[in-house]
């Protein structure tokens, strides 16, 4: 069966035929010419309109799918197009590949799934390719689909921050979080107020009315977020990440761990608290035997520590209500519990909560 043969089953370019197929000069190649169909129409890149050919250009090379281990390139002299729409001069649009890149459609698409498992530099060596040239078809794939992507079917989203590169530096992530339908939707730089506002305008550029078709909000207690949200989504709940509600709690335990520790050390009494942080900040379930012993000699012991612990452990019970109005209740006598236990960092905890009150029971009508 012949080359043509197999890219005629393979590839449907309409107004466009595949002439001739050879090996290039150094043998590592198969070069396929590639000419317009006669009276054919060259089609205007920029609008998608007809038009009479102005002129031609010079050859070029598109790098496709290899065969055997030899490179497949596409050889076309591109035509310009005198554009009745744009009233200019433009290139002509082709169905397998775009702009001034080498590569065609095909190509790119398998690269960047193989660089979804390998690095890049591993996917360019297999494919006896170059680094920029896996890096350039990754970007080509990822803006093409940011273009096409749909996103009128968003109705819940989640907020985030992670930690990028040294020092304080963050990125805002925005999940789409609707049931049966997760995925990432956008990063940005930074997790400011100008950052979040940025995502909402992109996506209102993409779609009419996308702010006001979402329904449910998920993100932390950081005030620029929540600023942006009530004021992009007013008709939104904004719910609190219940994860985020328990890391606090965990912080404020490991606060209390280390201060206590600290001051066992300084009055030279027994240091019972070292080797103990993981055995109060994680669940039971997922203790080993060491630190479940561990955590049953220290709950026998009168310590700051083992209070805040208590507390926190009494807290998990609120996420099992499902009317807001019982989980209310249980909320204020947690606040009032961790108030007088006298315990700064658990004080501070129930101020943060109380503050918040009405963000964390969306938890429940949401």
């Amino acid at each position: 069966m012949h080359i043509i043969t197999i890219l005629n089953q393979c590839l449907k370019f309409k107004s466009f035929v595949f002439e001739t197929a050879k090996f290039s000069r150094d043998k590592s190649s198969i070069l396929v010419s590639v000419r317009p169909r006669k009276n054919s129409k060259a089609v205007c890149s920029r609008c998608g309109a007809p038009g009479p050919c102005y002129d031609k250009l010079r050859e070029r090379q598109f790098e496709h799918e290899p065969i055997w281990k030899f490179k497949v390139k596409l050889v076309y002299a591109m035509r310009r197009v005198q554009c009745p729409s744009c009233e200019k001069v433009i290139v002509e649009r082709v169905p397998w590949g775009e702009g001034k890149n080498h590569f065609t459609y095909h190509y790119a698409t398998l690269l960047a799934s193989w660089a979804k498992d390998l690095s890049w530099k591993r996917v360019a060596e297999r494919f006896q390719t170059s680094w920029q040239t896996v890096a350039a078809c990754v970007t080509w794939v990822v803006t093409w689909g940011l273009r096409n992507r749909e996103i009128d079917n968003v109705t819940a989203i989640g907020v985030d921050e992670v930690a990028w590169q040294k020092g304080h530096n963050y990125l805002t992530l925005v999940y789409q979080v609707d049931k049966g339908f997760r995925r990432l939707l956008w990063i940005g730089e930074k997790r400011t107020q100008v950052t979040l506002k940025q995502f909402f305008k992109e996506f209102e550029d993409l779609s009419e009315g996308f702010a006001e078709r979402i329904q449910v909000v998920c993100s932390d207690m950081w005030k620029p977020y929540l600023k942006v949200i009530k004021e992009k989504c007013a008709n939104a709940v904004n719910v609190l990440d219940k994860f985020h509600i328990m890391q606090m709690m965990n912080k404020a335990i490991d606060k209390t761990r280390a201060g206590e520790a600290k001051r066992l050390k300084e009055e030279k009494q027994d240091v019972v608290l070292s080797k103990s942080r993981w055995c109060f900040l994680k669940r039971k379930g997922n203790l080993t035997k060491k630190q479940k012993v561990k955590l049953d000699e220290l709950l026998k012991i009168n310590l700051v520590t083992v209070k805040a612990y208590l507390l926190k452990e009494q807290f998990h019970k609120f996420w099992s209500y499902v009317s807001p109005a019982w989980a209310g209740k249980f909320l204020t006598g947690w606040i009032d519990l961790a108030i007088e236990s006298e315990i700064p960092a658990m004080q501070k905890m129930a101020k943060t909560l109380e503050n918040h009150r009405e963000l964390i029971l969306n938890f429940f009508r949401a």
